[in-house]
């Protein structure tokens, strides 16, 4: 049975690939086809990106619009985290829709099954099968088909740490990779680097332990699918889903439209601001629609502000349209180099809450040049070892290469397959 196994390395950028702190993934690199073109979706952030790679299409047609986004309840506007574990179901209360398009496990529920592990947030491991037609396996909670909780024995009680990831990578190559009954698609979604570079100085020695940690984790998975005797069966995609920028200023977005007289309050609902790390996204409410012109007008003038995405440009960086924002911003960013020679430094948008972030640590969210900088390399049939494509690739493009090695008919994805017999080079 063909079948794939996805390994994402949550926030790792791939000019961080190197021999002394992941020589696992460079060790593979030399068996595997790179992608040195490859981007993210918008916002850059995990929740967003995982529903991407789940459905293989933009924001815009899956509707999961940020990590933060804000939906329209009894005629208010009223923002998310969309992170928290019943997020989702609670959007579907409200919307009538968890995800607008089907997920890889919906289509494959009756043809080998997806199986998920992931140590993100609860918002981001469900994102790849909200609706429960295969399994996902997290700290928050575990579900089978129909959401139903699994056993106790067959939870994963593991903590967002070094340890709490190895136990998971070895329940993933026991459960997906070395198991008799393994499922069609198998997705190993870890927490880290991008955990801790939200707190460490990003190339520090602390944030390059992380690194060899989370590379050690890849490279077991990899060894476990290189020993199984039909591997030429299997398609093995190892990738992250985003990269990350340095902060290096914090901008109280919701304050500056208050003190522009463009929003009534702090706590007012009339314009709402959505942080998504290095992007934004604000939303009118229809009773101040007249004040579209000077907010965009605002927003274009601020030095904190790189790209500003009115509504009639949001086809061109896929961000939806059904009730969305009326601008998404995407913080301004340079190459400007830290202490420990990482580029990329850059503005965040304040959270709302007591989360804050922390200057010199990394955040993303936006186009900034190193935050669209995640990797991928593939090895199966359709790649070539020991190669690297220059042409473009997005990760949504993963859900159509897996259905194409699956031999199954492609639904209809935004993203293309990357083998080289089903896309010209």
């Amino acid at each position: 049975m063909r079948r794939a196994i996805v390994v994402i390395l949550d926030g790792l950028r791939r000019d961080l690939i190197g021999e002394e702190n992941t020589p696992h993934l460079c060790a593979f690199a030399r068996r595997a086809e790179q992608f040195s073109a490859h981007r993210t979706v918008f916002p850059s952030c995990t929740r967003v990106v995982s529903a991407s790679i789940a459905t293989g299409c933009r924001p815009a047609r899956h509707g999961m619009a940020g990590n933060t986004m804000v939906l329209t309840e009894n005629g208010r506007l009223v923002r998310h985290d969309a992170g928290k574990p019943d997020f989702l179901q609670h959007k579907r209360d409200v919307t009538g829709r968890s995800l607008h398009v089907p997920t890889m496990a919906e289509h494959l529920a009756d043809e080998g099954g997806v199986v998920i592990f992931s140590n993100v947030s609860p918002g981001a491991a469900y994102a790849h099968d909200p609706d429960g037609f295969g399994h996902v396996y997290h700290r928050a909670g575990s579900f089978g088909p129909g959401r139903q909780p699994v056993p106790p024995l067959d939870e994963l009680n593991i903590a967002l740490d070094t340890e709490g990831e190895s136990m998971m990578t070895d329940r993933f190559i026991a459960r997906v990779v070395s198991a008799h009954d393994c499922p069609a698609v198998g997705v190993l979604w870890m927490g880290e680097p991008d955990a801790s570079q939200h707190n460490l100085p990003l190339g520090s020695p602390e944030h390059l332990a992380i690194l060899r940690s989370a590379d050690s984790h890849a490279g077991r998975v990899i060894a476990a699918v290189e020993a199984m005797a039909d591997r030429q069966d299997i398609l093995l995609l190892v990738g992250s889903d985003h990269g990350h920028q340095i902060v290096d200023g914090v901008i109280d977005v919701e304050a500056e439209l208050v003190g522009a007289g463009l929003k009534n309050s702090m706590e007012s609902d009339d314009v709402v601001v959505a942080s998504n790390g290095t992007s934004v996204l604000i939303y009118l409410h229809p009773d101040v629609s007249g004040r579209k012109s000077e907010i965009e007008i605002f927003l274009r003038d601020r030095a904190w502000a790189g790209q500003v995405f009115s509504r009639c440009e949001f086809a061109s960086a896929g961000i939806p349209l059904e009730a969305g924002p009326e601008f998404a911003v995407s913080m301004r960013s340079t190459d400007e180099i830290n202490d420990y020679g990482v580029a990329g430094k850059g503005y965040t948008a304040r959270r709302a809450g007591d989360k804050a972030d922390i200057l010199g640590a990394g955040q993303h969210g936006g186009m900034g040049t190193y935050e669209q900088m995640p990797f991928l390399m593939a090895a199966g049939q359709g790649f070539t070892p020991d190669s690297v494509r220059t042409s473009p690739s997005c990760v949504i493009d993963i859900a159509p290469t897996i259905f194409t090695h699956l031999g199954k008919p492609l639904p209809s994805f935004d993203g293309q397959a990357l083998q080289h017999e089903s896309r010209e080079e």
